[in-house]
């Protein structure tokens, strides 16, 4: 699993949708086309000024085809480098598990609101690390099973012959 760096990569991955929500994370994804994803040799690539391409899709950022992850943990919702560390390690940990059933995909788990200061008092709680883990496990869950596409159906009862009436 690559892990997204760049700032480029992370507004990519987010712009391509959200894909899972649960009460704290979201799940945004973008799909990455496997025919595009021509890894070139730094060698043949041109430099100097003026040699980057006028259009760069969103393909380019990522030249490595696979599974990218990223994780956005704001301070606005996290105020503690400590709690933000763990739920950080928490997303690519749960995410590495999941790394086999995700699509060949940018993927970004974005902290969307804040976990309760009352609740859970430590910044670093054994508690918290269970509801973080809980949560994510339920976001990848939900996503990797949307990815695989619609769930076989039931098939149809049979339906009774529609009976016409004489006509008069």
């Amino acid at each position: 699993m690559q892990r997204l760096k760049t700032r480029p990569q992370f507004q990519a991955a987010m712009a391509g949708g959200t894909v899972s929500r649960t009460a704290h994370f979201a799940l945004h994804r973008l799909v990455l086309d496997a025919g595009s994803g021509v890894h070139r040799s730094p060698a043949s690539e041109p430099t100097g000024p003026g040699s980057l391409p006028s259009q760069q899709g969103p393909q380019a950022l990522f030249a490595v085809q696979g599974v990218w992850l990223g994780a956005m943990v704001p301070k606005r919702w996290a105020k503690r480098a400590v709690t933000r560390n763990a739920i950080k390690r928490q997303i690519y940990t749960v995410g590495a598990t999941f790394e086999a059933r995700l699509p060949q995909a940018a993927h970004v788990v974005r902290l969307r609101t804040g976990f309760d200061r009352k609740q859970f008092k430590s910044a670093i709680s054994d508690p918290l690390k269970d509801a973080v883990r809980a949560e994510l496990l339920q976001l990848f869950d939900h996503a990797a099973r949307r990815s695989a596409g619609p769930a076989p159906s039931q098939p149809a009862a049979p339906r009774a012959p529609a009976v016409e009436a004489p006509a008069p």
